[in-house]
């Protein structure tokens, strides 16, 4: 189930994905919800459309995925990511919580929330 749902998720932050209406509708649940990282909260469509209008989407890595299973086909799925900037620098760190269901049509994200955070500091051993 894990390595499912974090392919799915990925794919969201592909800029193929993010530019294809018809995979959009097919990824993210008719009663889909956002509660951004910016704090911002949006439906499906506000989403599809500023996804759409993305001139430069951004580089995305992801890591720490996890999984939690809600109810019958009801994952919570929770990882880390960050944007790779121009310089190839990690910014816009945030903690990430997706709802996935599944249904007739597969898997469809029904909520998702970005929690900003601070880059993850490693101890040097």
């Amino acid at each position: 189930m894990l390595e499912i749902l974090r392919e799915l998720e990925c794919e969201l932050h592909e800029p193929s994905t993010r530019g294809n209406r018809e995979r959009l509708a097919q990824l993210l649940h008719p009663a889909f919800r956002e509660f951004g990282r910016s704090g911002g909260v949006g439906t499906r469509e506000e989403v599809i459309g500023h996804l759409l209008a993305e001139t430069d989407p951004p580089k995305v890595i992801a890591h720490g995925f996890a999984v939690l299973e809600l109810a019958p086909s009801v994952i919570l799925l929770t990882y880390q990511s960050a944007h790779i900037n121009a310089a190839g620098s990690l910014e816009r760190h945030a903690n990430r919580a997706s709802v996935w269901l599944r249904e007739g049509s597969g898997w469809q994200m029904v909520f998702h929330q970005g929690t900003p955070t601070m880059p993850i500091q490693h101890n040097a051993a």
